[in-house]
């Protein structure tokens, strides 16, 4: 749920939603750069660099809230960058959760995980 102002299409504004929530589950899971001992970026195309694709993220429903910008003409406020922000938490939460362990550093891939717990086991 987000305040979008007047939400002139909607269904574009649901999109922006859901496709900043699909980002930020990439950025808390998989997104990162790797650059090598030579200072190369190791990972520069999509073949690479992982993002997630529709099988990767859950459903997300969504909620517009509309209450009109005084300060913009038409009503409007941005909407595609809030959502952005609270899947590292959750994630994180859920992992630690789930684990016991609470992760400190995005992206929390799977061998990130793995290590955590195994640094845990031997501490």
């Amino acid at each position: 749920m987000q305040d979008a102002g007047k939400a002139i299409h909607p269904d574009y504004v649901e999109g922006q939603f859901q496709g900043a929530a699909a980002q930020g589950i990439g950025w808390a899971l998989n997104e990162e750069y790797i650059y090598g001992d030579d200072g190369r970026l190791q990972n520069p195309g999509f073949l690479d660099y992982r993002i997630p694709v529709c099988s990767d993220v859950p459903f997300i429903d969504t909620k517009i809230l509309e209450v009109p910008n005084p300060n913009h003409p038409y009503g409007i406020r941005g909407v595609g960058e809030t959502s952005i922000v609270p899947p590292l938490g959750a994630v994180g939460n859920a992992i630690a959760n789930a684990t016991g362990v609470r992760m400190n550093h995005a992206p929390m891939s799977p061998p990130r995980v793995l290590a955590a717990l195994d640094a845990q086991d031997a501490g």
